[in-house]
């Protein structure tokens, strides 16, 4: 599982440009301290109203903390280029 370190004020535009990525199935979001705070497996092609709860969690998770690990899960047989 691939792990990036983010501040609690980049975390909300760093999981957009990953669920955009479209080959992410799963999200582990970590507070400073490694206690997992939200576990959201993801499918391919979801989007809109379904990720308003998604979204909603992560709102109420930054006030929690600073810093934040996120943990990664792609699907290895999907491929995604990125775009320059």
């Amino acid at each position: 599982m691939e792990e990036i370190k983010v501040s609690g004020a980049k975390l909300k535009s760093k999981l957009k440009e990953l669920i955009r990525e479209g080959n992410v199935r799963r999200i582990v979001l970590r507070n400073g301290e490694g206690r997992t705070l939200l576990d959201m497996p993801l499918a391919a092609g979801i989007a809109g109203a379904v990720l308003l709860p998604f979204w909603a969690a992560v709102g109420g998770i930054v006030a929690l903390a600073t810093e934040f690990t996120i943990g990664v899960e792609r699907d290895p047989d999907m491929v995604v280029k990125k775009s320059d």
